[in-house]
């Protein structure tokens, strides 16, 4: 009989997680605590790892990339106190050339691989179900769910439950112990949401970065789409920010950057239908499985948005999962050592890489600020050189002997 899995959240990394388990020949079904999909979404820079994982997956045909066709940098504008702008490097310009995407453009295609196609039978998606218990067994975990609509409550039994449900995973949270014990303190705040249109004067694929001391505002532009919009602050009362309203506590930590751009994008905030508004952390485990239980993801090791490789590293996850289980068929505890031997040094260093990326995000003081400004100047000037250089060069010479 096919081994069955419970597979805890809708996401980027609970359905690639589930393709990878459909591939090594197990029966998946998502449980998501939400009544229905989620839309949209915020900015994502897919890195090549990532794009491999699509590939590995089977969903890379599905996935629509958005990236604005510019010289590197040219698109991206810097703005400084006097809200002058000045070409400057943006998210897209790094090492790897990641895809701009929203983060709905890598759900849509991971759901479009979820469905049957006469091969693979379409995978099972229960919503507004959550678990509420989780016990293991020598050959089994029995897990106690619940129908949100309904209140009802029901036991089913699993070969193994894979906790996808993000930074504050209510998987490990049963299974590994509390929140406390594994999430990391940033001192840091995020707010990201969709713009109804690109900022006035502004091209409609522009990027805009405008950085204080503590605070800064991001506008990433795409190719077919309005842009959305990032504001991070940093602070050291986390509890002090989630009271009241966020447009309020937005407005009052912003207040002082009065430029156009900084107003068009507050006073968008008021308007926009939904927003994530939270406190930045990573997830720290020794080990990200049990017996039958295996975290991924934010779940096991949220490397936050400033490392900007939350997804990538999610649909590598996922695909790598469903490999190691493919090649470990008969032994589960192998598998599950060998998928985390193989994504660990991955993850770890990301995770420390965020650190510095945190300081491009928002810079940790004025000092910070212009030593940041400095260096992005620097490293503009690096990458237009060698452009400059690729371009001059003569092609590549026809390999000889090939055959067509």
């Amino acid at each position: 009989m096919r081994k069955r899995a419970l597979v805890v959240g809708l996401g980027i990394a609970g359905m690639s997680a589930a393709i990878g388990l459909r591939q090594a020949g197990w029966t998946p079904v998502i449980i998501e605590r939400a009544a229905g999909r989620r839309a949209g979404g915020y900015f994502v820079g897919l890195f090549p790892q990532g794009r491999q994982a699509t590939a590995d997956l089977g969903i890379a045909g599905h996935l629509h990339t958005r990236n604005p066709e510019s010289e590197p940098g040219g698109n991206t504008w810097s703005l400084n106190r006097r809200g002058a702008r000045k070409p400057a490097l943006g998210f897209l310009d790094q090492p790897g050339r990641p895809a701009a995407v929203l983060r709905g453009d890598i759900e849509s295609a991971l759901w479009q691989g979820m469905a049957g196609d006469g091969v693979d039978d379409g995978i099972e998606v229960r919503f507004a179900t959550t678990p509420v218990a989780i016990t293991e067994g020598a050959a089994e975990v029995r897990v106690l769910l619940e129908n949100a609509g309904t209140g009802a409550r029901y036991r089913e039994n699993f070969d193994l439950v894979v906790g996808a449900d993000g930074m504050r995973s209510s998987v490990r949270r049963i299974v590994f112990g509390p929140h406390e014990d594994y999430l990391t303190k940033w001192n840091a705040m995020i707010c990201a949401f969709q713009l109804p249109e690109q900022v006035p004067s502004y091209e409609a694929s522009d990027s805009i970065i405008e950085t204080r001391s503590k605070r800064a505002v991001w506008v990433f532009g795409f190719a077919d789409h309005a842009p959305t919009a990032l504001l991070t602050y940093r602070t050291k009362d986390i509890q002090e920010q989630f009271a009241g309203s966020p447009v309020e506590r937005l407005r009052s930590v912003f207040s002082g950057m009065d430029s156009p751009v900084t107003r068009y994008v507050l006073d968008s905030l008021e308007q926009a239908p939904e927003l994530l508004f939270d406190s930045v952390h990573q997830v720290k485990m020794p080990r990200w499985s049990t017996r039958r239980v295996v975290l991924v993801g934010d779940a096991a090791w949220c490397m936050n948005l400033y490392s900007g490789m939350g997804a990538t590293s999610a649909l590598r996850g996922g695909a790598a999962l469903g490999t190691a289980l493919r090649e470990h068929p008969d032994d589960l505890d192998a598998a599950l050592d060998a998928w985390e031997t193989g994504l660990r040094p991955f993850i770890t260093k990301h995770q420390r890489a965020a650190r510095l990326k945190q300081q491009m995000f928002v810079p940790s003081s004025r000092r910070a600020a212009v030593l940041r400004s400095v260096a992005l100047d620097v490293l503009r000037k690096v990458r237009r050189r060698q452009v400059a250089t690729e371009a001059a060069a003569p092609p590549a010479p026809a390999l000889s002997g090939t055959r067509r």
